[in-house]
This record gives C-alpha cells, sequence and structure tokens, in this order.
C-alpha cells in the first residue's frame, strides 16, 4: 500500500518536471530550515519562486491547496528568506506559488493546478 509521504514524493517530482517544461530551474529540492521546509525552490529569469506542493487522490476534502493553513505560509515565508540571505539572492523577485497535484485510482493519470502569487509575504 502507497503511504501519504510516498504520495507527497511523488507529486513534487511530478510538480518538478512540470517546472522543467517550463522553462524553471531547480535551485532547491525540500529545502529544511528550523523554521520550516519549502518543497521547491526554482527560478525563472529575475523570480526566485518558493513552492509548496499538496497531493491528493480526490477533493473530497476540499483542493489540496486549501490544506495550507496561515502557519504554514508563515513558515514557508521564513525559510524563504533564510534562503536567499544565505544564497545571497537579494536582486530576485519573491513569488509564493502552490502545486496541487490530483492523482487518478483507475491509472497514472494525474491533474496539476499551478497557482501563481497563492501567498504573498
Amino acid at each position: 500500500m502507497i503511504n501519504s509521504i510516498d504520495i507527497g514524493i511523488y507529486g513534487e517530482d511530478l510538480a518538478l518536471k512540470y517546472f522543467l517544461n517550463k522553462g524553471y530551474t531547480l535551485l532547491r529540492k525540500n529545502y529544511r530550515t528550523k523554521q520550516g521546509e519549502i518543497d521547491l525552490i526554482l527560478k525563472l529569469k529575475d523570480i526566485l519562486c518558493f513552492v509548496e506542493v499538496k497531493t491528493r487522490y480526490n477533493n473530497n476534502f476540499g483542493t489540496p491547496g486549501q490544506c495550507i493553513d496561515i502557519k504554514k505560509k508563515k513558515r514557508i515565508i521564513k525559510a524563504s528568506l533564510i534562503f536567499i540571505c544565505s544564497e545571497k539572492l537579494l536582486n530576485y523577485n519573491v513569488r509564493y506559488d502552490v502545486v496541487e497535484v490530483v492523482l487518478n485510482y483507475k491509472n497514472d493519470s494525474y491533474s496539476i493546478n499551478h497557482i501563481e502569487g497563492a501567498f504573498i509575504q
């Protein structure tokens, strides 16, 4: 049986492929600090994109992105500021995105909903 950690990793891999196909460059995957974790950190031209990926099999309890509460958003923002300072990436615009991945029980199909600028600092 597949567990929620495996589902999350699979969703992150699908989201990463989506971004790479759109011309983004991966800077870091699963960046962790004491303040929080960021699933994907990407760059597109002059934009640093901090992405939270949520993967589900259905929307029975709302969309995947709806489970990201204000506390989680604040942790992502704090972790992003640490990353920006530690990597000296101060001359970039910053965007916080959410990617909702909905998997299909019956086959390998899935859908991706990319929400650009899902929340702000």
